[in-house]
């Protein structure tokens, strides 16, 4: 057998043992979708990490990286301040405010910040996760595709539906403690991976200088933080558009989920140490993966850059080594993947069938649909991902965009600021949503900074003038 396969499936069977090992935990929708709020906040960190960086990790940013150069490290820094924020001004007290009203989820939450008896909050976040989660998961499904295919040459669609069986097995199976036990190993994985690998190859080169030496015949673009750009280009689409990524963290309900479910809110500031290591570490290495991957086999060493990590992993790892190693861009699409497809199943049972429509149904009922619903998704995001053809980078920058802009103003304003009201995040939410899809669509618009940043500060302003006009109104009308 192919030692990078037995590499390989090993790491695939010690995740899907994890999944029949969480099955019998599945007792209600609590264990679910937050695994009983009884995992430590060392575990979550690293499963929030894993969750958030999806196959754009290994794939997309070492990719950007062999494409651009140096320049991508923007985006390494703009990625490691939203992180952080995201942990200081989020995690703690979303984590009180979920547990005091009883919220499992992003739009449980909201609906009961702002007692919005109408549910209009709850079926728009709903909508708008379905909408951008499909979106997102299909990315992470071609991201399997991708990597089997540069590993044994398959066609990229078996790939494909090999990762997108195993996630959904798994996930449907052991629901939010399959997916955290798995998102541990996998971050761990994919954590060695982004440190290890481009040691390896700069030292396969002979040292430093000749990895800068590399980088610089492949072009002098490649050794400067500007990439070549300047003027409007520089500082709107690079530094700009780069640095705006990390206000998405704060808006993904997939991450979200996991300060939910921390065991105590004293322990978020272990999470807080615990990922932003993670960062510091994981982050600076994935982008030097590409830079390696340049500068040992020229910019035209592979015709897809977004497969600069498997290609260098079997060039300079034996076997079975090979196959951990190529683990980590598995790892990376699952841990993701495993994530969204539970939010995009509690915004239909959860959010919709339990509390619209039978808020007395059975636990056993409502696990059971959960489980239906995760298969379902699966299969509408693989069918997306057959059809799509952007690369990965593109296609999660676009989903990171719609969730990061919708959800995060309203979210980090309900939690700081009083006077937030509920006509005040309806704005947010459906302002920043079509500020995206607007953005996206109009290449003049595209040309000149990432989507993410007009539509996240739109969605803010609108947040705070919507409030602002309607505060007295809603506190007039609540109940004594």
């Amino acid at each position: 057998m192919n030692p990078v396969l037995v590499g390989l499936l090993i790491y695939l069977v010690l995740v899907l043992i994890i999944g029949f090992v969480t099955y019998r935990f599945m007792g209600s929708l609590d264990d679910f979708l937050l695994g009983g709020r009884r995992l430590g906040a060392w575990v979550l960190a690293i499963s929030e990490r894993a969750s958030g960086e999806s196959a754009w990790f290994l794939l997309g940013l070492p990719g950007l990286a062999f494409a651009t150069g140096m320049s991508a490290y923007w985006t390494v820094i703009g990625c490691g301040i939203g992180i952080f924020l995201s942990w200081t001004l989020i995690a703690r007290r979303l984590r009180d405010a979920t547990e005091r009203y009883g919220a499992l989820t992003i739009p449980d939450y909201l609906e009961e910040r702002f007692q919005d008896r109408s549910h209009v909050l709850r079926i728009i976040s709903t909508i708008i996760i379905l909408v951008f989660y499909t979106v997102y998961v299909g990315a992470q499904f071609i991201g399997a595709g991708k990597v089997l295919n540069e590993t044994f040459g398959m066609p990229q669609i078996y790939g494909m539906l090999i990762g997108a069986g195993i996630v959904m097995f798994y996930t449907l199976m052991g629901g939010f403690l399959a997916v955290v036990w798995t998102d541990l190993i996998q971050g761990l994985l994919m954590l060695v991976v982004s440190v290890v690998l481009p040691i390896v190859g700069i030292a396969a080169m002979g040292g430093f200088s000749a990895f800068v030496q590399g980088l610089g015949k492949a072009g002098a673009s490649f050794l400067t933080i500007t990439g070549g750009k300047a003027g409007q280009s520089l500082i709107l689409g690079l530094v700009i558009g780069s640095l705006g990524i990390g206000l998405g963290y704060m808006g993904q309900p997939h991450l979200l989920v996991r300060y939910m479910a921390i065991r105590r809110t004293r322990e978020v500031r272990q999470g807080v140490l615990v990922a932003m290591s993670w960062v510091l570490l994981a982050y600076w290495g994935a982008a030097l993966i590409g830079l390696v991957g340049v500068s040992y086999l020229g910019p035209f060493g592979v015709a897809d850059p977004e497969k600069i990590m498997p290609r260098l992993a079997l060039i300079l790892f034996p076997g079975i080594l090979a196959g951990f190693v190529i683990s980590g861009a598995i790892a990376a699409m699952m841990s993701t993947a495993d994530s969204q497809l539970l939010v995009a199943t509690s915004a239909v049972v959860e959010d919709i069938y339990r509390k619209l429509f039978h808020k007395d149904a059975e636990q056993r009922v409502l696990v059971r649909y959960s489980r239906l619903f995760t298969v379902l998704i699966s299969v509408v995001a693989f069918l997306l991902a057959v059809m799509a053809k952007q690369l990965i980078f593109w296609l999660v920058l676009y989903a990171w965009a719609g969730l990061g802009a919708s959800f995060g103003p309203p979210l980090l304003l309900s939690l700081w600021w009083k006077k937030t009201t509920k006509a005040g995040a309806l704005a947010g939410l459906i302002l920043g949503t079509l500020t995206v899809l607007v953005w996206y669509n109009v290449p003049v618009l595209k040309s000149l900074v990432y989507e993410l940043v007009p539509a996240f500060f739109i969605s803010l302003v609108a947040v705070v003038v919507v409030s602002l006009l309607t505060y007295k109104e809603e506190r007039s009308e609540a109940p004594a």
